[in-house]
Formats: structure tokens, C-alpha cells, sequence
């Protein structure tokens, strides 16, 4: 089993050991005593982010601030095939435990960075998800005119964790051939450029600014919200001419209409007068009858949902794990290449004697290490 030591907060760094974790490797969280990860104290909106980030992990509380600390970091490191590191840049150097000192005792570590921004003028400065999505377009192509909005999920900072796994996975092939570990780094930004990078290619070829999406539409002429009889929300998408017939044949639209719009250009530039009329015969029809009409003919649609609805849908808790936190369980979505099986979150410092024992530390030691 692979060990992988987790130098983490809130988010990005937490999903990566996330991932691992969910994947079978043995993940140890290192926490600050007392206190723990930022996101332990979280209220409000964000009352679910600890829970979820972190499952099937072991939590080990160590203060640096002692001597014995930093040993006992040290000695951790020097146990594991895998760090990742999600605090600023300076943390670990500032400790005398950056990667070219950690490679001299553990050739084989494989150390992950997961910072606001790589190498640049940019390189040190500290940053979160939404900052980022403002700085690389995301916000702006995102929102309205003048009103850049945040995506509804971190995804910034998922994406990134989800990129450094990959780069984890690359380096323990590599490691397999060579015996050696090696640094990966995942930026925020960097992450957040390749998300939006359709819209860069775009500008190029165009020449032209470009409206945030939701002002300028997309690619399709029918690719928007209805309403049905009964008041649902239901999305519906029609992006090639063939489906387009499906969709005449579905709604019974006569043949002048089908062959005014018959190219999706035509249904595209004419969408101001092509969506209420649509809007109107979708409105005669409650939501039961118009999903059995849409999925008989296999025409894309969606209706609108919270994401607490999903605890409803069984298709959804396919996807679900039973998780205890703080005595309680409750279901959570799993890592998507995971299997089914029940979780845990760990408690602050849960793992902290079993973890520092196996490394020569008593029960001395370990008190004094794990104090504030």
C-alpha cells in the first residue's frame, strides 16, 4: 500500500488525498493541534466541506513549532512514497524540509505542490478558487455583463487536485523504472487556464471579445430552460439537424416551421422568435408525459434540481457512500473511479499514537508533539 502524507487545507490539497484514499492508498493527515485543518471549524454554507474532503483518511496532529515536531514530520516524510503539499510555498522549506533536502533521505518521494499559482512573477503569492476563476476568466465567462459570478462548486481548486493525482499516477510509473520520485506541481491557475482554454482558442480564431456565455448563448439553437404544464424547470438540447426532426415529430410541428429551421444556423440566429414559440407548446404539456415523450425519441433534456434533491433520485444514491461523522451517518458522493463501501471521517488527532508509535516515538514524545 502506498503511504501518502497530506499537507492540507480546506479544499484542493484535501481532495487529491480524497482521491488516493478512496483509491486504497493509506492517507495520513497532518493537522495542527487544537485546531486541525481550517475547514474542521467551518459554518453556514460550508458546515459539509471537512466530511467531505476528507473520508477513509487517518488525521495525525503535529506541532512544528517544537523540535520534536519537526522530527517527527521528518520521520513521517521520510515513511512515505507521496506528500502533498496544499500550505504556502514557504511551510516546508521554512522547516528545512523543502524537496531537495526530503529527496536526500527519501530518493523515492514523490512531493505534489498544490499552490495558487507555478513559476512566474505570480510564483509565492497566495490565492483561493474564486480569486483564481477572476484572474483566468472563469468568473467572467461565467456571469452576466458586468456581473462576473463564481461557479457553484470549487472546481478550481477539484480540478487542480484532480490534475496532481494524474501527475501522481505518471510519477509512480516513472518511479517504477527508475527508482526515483520526483516534484509535480499543480497551480490553480495554470488549472483554471486549461478549463477555459476553448474560449482563448476561440478569440484567436474570431479575432473578437466575446460576451460571458449566458449573454451570448451557446453553439445551439434550442439549448435552454422550459416550462412545463405543472411548473417544472425542464432544459432541453437539440444540437444536430437530425435530432431536430425527431423534435418536430415529437411536438408535432408542421412541416412550414420544420423547414424555416431546418439548419441549426437558422434555429440559432432565430432564436428570439424559435424559443417562445417552443416555449408555448411545452407549456400545454405536464413534465410525465413530456419525459416519456423525450426519452422515447432520445432527445437530450434535464430538469432543473437542487443539489439536496439528488438524496431523493436512487440513480443518484447509486453514486452515494454511507459516511459516520461526529457519531451520524450521512451519504456522500463517491470519488467516481471508487467502488461502494461505508466511510469514516476521522476525528481530530484520531491516528496520532498509533501513527508516531510505529516511528520509534513514546508516549513522552508523542505528548509533547501533539501539544499545543
Amino acid at each position: 500500500m502506498y503511504r501518502v502524507i497530506e499537507l492540507g487545507h480546506i479544499v484542493a490539497g484535501p481532495t487529491a488525498g480524497l482521491i488516493l484514499s478512496e483509491m486504497g492508498f493509506e492517507v495520513i493527515k497532518v493537522e495542527r493541534p487544537g485546531a486541525g485543518d481550517i475547514a474542521r471549524n467551518l459554518t453556514g454554507e460550508s458546515a459539509g466541506s471537512f466530511p467531505y474532503y476528507n473520508r477513509n483518511k487517518k488525521s495525525v496532529v503535529i506541532n512544528v513549532k517544537v523540535p520534536e515536531g519537526r522530527e517527527a514530520l521528518r520521520r513521517l516524510i521520510n515513511s512515505a512514497d507521496i506528500v502533498i503539499d496544499n500550505f504556502s510555498s514557504d511551510f516546508l522549506s521554512g522547516l528545512g524540509l523543502d524537496y531537495e533536502k526530503l529527496k536526500e533521505s527519501n530518493p523515492g518521494l514523490i512531493y505534489v505542490s498544490i499552490r495558487g499559482y507555478g513559476r512566474g512573477t505570480k510564483e509565492g503569492r497566495r490565492s483561493l478558487d474564486y480569486p483564481i476563476e477572476i484572474d483566468s476568466g472563469i468568473a467572467y465567462m461565467n456571469g452576466l455583463n458586468n456581473r462576473p459570478m463564481r461557479v457553484g462548486a470549487s472546481l478550481v481548486d477539484m480540478f487542480s487536485a484532480s490534475m496532481a493525482v494524474i501527475g501522481i499516477y505518471d510519477s509512480i510509473l516513472e518511479r517504477e523504472r527508475t527508482g526515483k520520485g520526483k516534484a509535480v506541481e499543480s497551480s490553480l491557475f495554470s488549472n483554471a487556464m486549461f478549463m477555459i482554454g476553448q474560449h482563448i482558442s476561440t478569440f484567436q480564431i474570431n479575432r473578437r471579445e466575446m460576451l460571458p456565455i449566458n449573454e451570448a448563448g451557446f453553439a445551439w439553437g434550442i439549448y435552454d430552460f422550459f416550462e412545463t404544464l405543472d411548473k417544472k424547470k425542464i432544459f432541453i438540447a437539440v444540437t444536430t439537424d437530425e435530432q431536430w426532426k425527431k423534435f418536430c415529430t415529437v411536438f408535432n410541428i408542421d412541416g412550414e416551421i420544420f423547414s424555416r429551421y431546418q439548419a441549426n444556423s437558422e434555429r440559432y440566429a432565430n432564436r428570439q422568435t424559435l424559443i417562445p414559440y417552443l416555449s408555448e407548446r411545452i407549456s400545454r404539456l405536464e413534465s410525465g408525459v413530456l419525459e416519456s415523450m423525450l426519452d422515447k425519441n432520445q432527445i437530450v433534456y434535464s430538469y432543473l434540481r437542487k443539489p439536496w434533491e439528488l438524496l431523493n433520485d436512487q440513480d443518484s444514491l447509486n453514486y452515494m457512500n454511507p459516511v459516520t461523522f461526529k457519531g451520524k451517518e450521512m451519504l456522500l458522493p463517491a470519488t467516481p473511479v471508487s467502488g461502494k463501501r461505508n466511510e469514516s471521517v476521522p476525528e481530530l488527532g484520531e491516528n496520532t499514537a498509533e501513527v508516531l508509535s510505529s516511528l520509534g516515538f513514546n508516549d513522552t514524545d508523542i505528548k509533547t508533539i501533539s501539544s499545543k
